[in-house]
């Protein structure tokens, strides 16, 4: 099933992808395991450019103590997002209002972790606080940072981390050479060139990005002549230099960058100025609209990104949204420098927002349609300059109204991509803004109303949506109307109010209908009124509407609200007593909602497909899958909302598997599957640890009969009644 890939939460100690030869740094990586053996918080620290990321990641992949997830702090300005990133960066997934550090707590408990911290010298307070609350905690979590300066925490093991020494420092320049097809070799000028760069690693790559150019002596010499201006400059400039001796090393990697900043035409200065804009990483479209104008046409970006590339002032790199760059943390600083002193930061921070703006609203309108993973896959890559551009909607004056439209617009990130908490937090804050645009912001509440009520959070939705709704009415807007009712009809579904949540989804979808609306969104609409008929005994109407939003999905290439529609026909399948085409309906959703990371999708077809196979005659293995899914409530709120009519297959599922198993045997099964990661359960059920030959399965009895030791040849049971039906079940 091809979807687009998160990242395994813990990784299992593979080596991080390396474009270029790690070179020396044997007694670093010793010192480093050493001092991880010994404490659990360890922080290497330096200068920018002296290694300490590539250090940090060489140790956390040979780290064979546990597992190791690694977060990159240096996009992150707001404090309050340190624990978002965190979560992010592991692969975590939670949907209900739980703060993220408690997301954390919960699931790194009992687990021998050791996660790396990197690049934290700009929120240095909230990255200690969180790590003492996580350390003290976590008995079992060990911390990795690498910044600039300590965390300054009580038992806190620190690992200065020096240049390369010289043959190091000459190996690593001559590598770089040899990468280029250039063959330098060691001699004086070299060795003199390193020793002037005095073996700061970026210094040197930045050096040898030149090599095409300039020759090793003409190297040296423009950077003699480098020093030379920089040793002339008085205090309120740099540090004056020791008599004899060379720059700090802190203006030693200044000068090297600037020294390179010089070498660089005017128009790859203008570009490497602009280019800091971006949080992280960006594409070659985002650049060329971005940076383009005022003196550099958008046709020339491509080329001078390429000379920027050749000159190490940026990396490639390969993604699942395809092509890259990068520009390192300190590059960039630079960079944003002179773009202050052209006093063109705003007017590019602005473009930077309506690009992001723009990419928002464009993912928005293709999410309907056959590139869905490719839109999950873009976001996931472009979180870092979203949120920036957010950050700078909702702190700039005027630009209240331009944050909710893009805190709205990305509804299918926080719902269809398991970012529930984070989109909650951006959409909170965007509807208290004043915005003389109630467009906008009638679209953020109903967003926020939407996101709350997955979370479980019942009376804010019902607040937010209620304002949406009065405020819609009253400014004529039928579109916000519609979408206020829609989410009320979904949160009365989830509350059990079956009879007002079938009014209010009819109702909503007639509204749609008048307006033209069409999107993932209202098929979602057709499947909770789907799923309001079927609560209520009407099984062949909620086929009906599944069956019509299925062929609309497959028609327009749409898998995320498709997956939902399937979850409601693998129920009927299984009421129709097909087995097989149950589970190969389940099968298909939670294969989907996996790689959406859409929670509640993922667990409410394990809890169908515990219930399919119990049916077929394995009380122990449907236990399991009860136990894992049991595991993952906690991340999606409250377990099946409290509903009764979600809670009925949970409970024919577990008095079957216990009739069967007998009570003590049916809680050891259970606990075997709550020790099941994620992503392990989900293969589980999948079969794609091909364990279980789930083919050969055997049809059900009926819903009252006790699965019979062996049904290997046991033909096709009567259909079960409908839960609705059943007197020992809550009535509806």
């Amino acid at each position: 099933m091809r979807g687009p890939q998160r990242p395994d939460p813990f990784p299992d100690g593979d080596p991080p992808l390396e474009l270029t030869t790690f070179v020396g740094r044997s007694a670093e990586l010793a010192e480093l395991a050493a001092a991880l053996g010994a404490a659990r918080l360890v922080t290497v620290t330096g200068l920018g450019g002296v290694g300490k990321s590539r250090l940090a990641a060489r140790a956390a992949a040979g780290w064979a103590s546990g597992a190791c997830g690694r977060v990159e702090l240096a996009p992150v300005r707001d404090p309050q997002f340190v624990e978002y990133a965190v979560v992010e960066a592991l692969g975590l997934t939670d949907h209900t209002t739980r703060p993220p550090r408690e997301t954390l707590l919960g699931h790194l408990a009992g687990r021998p972790v050791l996660l790396v911290l990197d690049g934290f010298e700009h929120l240095v307070e909230a990255c200690a606080e969180l790590t003492a609350e996580l350390l003290r905690k976590l008995p079992e979590l060990q911390v990795l940072a690498a910044g600039r300066r300590p965390l300054g925490l009580p038992g806190e093991r620190m690992m200065p981390l020096a240049p390369l020494g010289e043959d190091a420092a000459v190996e690593l320049f001559t590598d770089r050479a040899r990468e280029q097809g250039l063959a330098v070799s060691d001699g004086p000028e070299v060795r003199e060139l390193c020793r002037r760069l005095e073996g700061i690693p970026l210094a040197l790559e930045l050096a040898a990005g030149r090599l095409r150019a300039l020759s090793p002596g003409q190297l040296l010499q423009r950077l003699d002549d480098r020093f030379r201006l920089l040793t002339a400059r008085g205090r309120s400039e740099a540090p004056r230099p020791v008599p004899g001796g060379p720059p700090s090393r802190h203006h030693t990697l200044r000068t090297a960058i600037g020294w390179s900043h010089e070498l660089c035409t005017p128009a790859e200065r203008l570009l490497w100025a602009r280019l800091s804009v971006f949080a992280q990483t960006f594409d070659l479209e985002a650049a060329e609209y971005v940076c383009s104008g005022d003196g550099l046409p958008a046709e020339d970006v491509l080329d001078l990104l390429s000379e920027l590339l050749a000159q190490s002032v940026l990396t490639h790199e390969d993604t699942p949204a395809g092509p890259r760059y990068r520009m390192l943390d300190t590059v960039r600083d630079y960079g944003a420098d002179w773009l202050e002193a052209t006093g063109d930061a705003g007017r590019l921070r602005r473009r930077h927002r309506d690009w992001y703006l723009g990419l928002a609203t464009w993912c928005e309108l293709d999410w309907f349609s056959p590139r869905q993973h490719e839109i999950a896959e873009r976001v996931d890559a472009e979180l870092p300059n979203l949120r920036a551009a957010l950050e700078f909607c909702l702190t700039e004056p005027d630009e209240a109204h331009l944050g909710q439209c893009l805190a709205g617009s990305l509804w299918f990130c926080w719902v269809g991509c398991g970012r529930l908490a984070e989109g909650r937090c951006w959409l909170e804050r965007s509807v208290e803004l004043e915005s003389e645009y109630e467009q906008s912001r009638l679209k953020a509440l109903w967003v926020l109303g939407y996101v709350a009520i997955l979370q479980g959070d019942t009376v804010p939705a019902l607040v937010a949506l209620r304002e949406c709704r009065e405020q819609a009415e009253r400014t004529g807007d039928p579109t916000a109307v519609a979408y206020a009712e829609h989410r009320t009809g979904c949160l009365a579904l989830v509350t059990d109010d079956m009879a007002r949540a079938e009014t209010l989804l009819r109702s909503a979808l007639e509204r749609y209908r008048e307006i033209g609306e069409l999107n993932s969104n209202v098929l979602m609409g057709q499947v909770e009124l789907a799923m309001a008929r079927a609560f209520q005994g009407d099984l062949p109407d909620a086929v009906r509407l599944c069956e019509d939003v299925r062929q609309v999905c497959e028609d327009h290439g749409e898998r995320w609200a498709r997956s939902y529609a399937l979850y409601v026909l693998g129920y009927a399948a299984w009421q129709d007593g097909d087995p097989a085409r149950a589970r190969e309906l389940l099968a298909d959703c939670l294969g989907h909602a996996h790689a959406f990371r859409d929670l509640l999708a993922e667990v409410l077809s394990l809890e169908l497909l515990a219930l399919v196979t119990v049916t077929g005659g394995d009380a122990a293995e449907a236990a399991v899958l009860q136990g894992a899914a049991g595991r993952m409530w906690p991340s999606v709120g409250l377990p099946l909302f409290g509903s009764a009519y979600y809670n009925a297959p949970h409970e024919l599922c577990e008095a079957t598997a216990r009739q069967t198993l007998g009570d003590e045997r049916y809680e050891e099964c259970l606990r075997d599957g709550a020790r099941l990661g994620r992503a392990t359960a989900v293969a589980r059920a999948l079969e794609r640890d091909g364990a279980r030959p789930l083919d050969a399965v055997p049809a059900p009895r009926g819903a009252d009969d006790a699965p019979p030791r062996d049904a290997g040849n046991r033909a096709p049971g009567p259909r079960r009644p409908a839960l609705s039906e059943r007197p020992d079940l809550p009535a509806n």
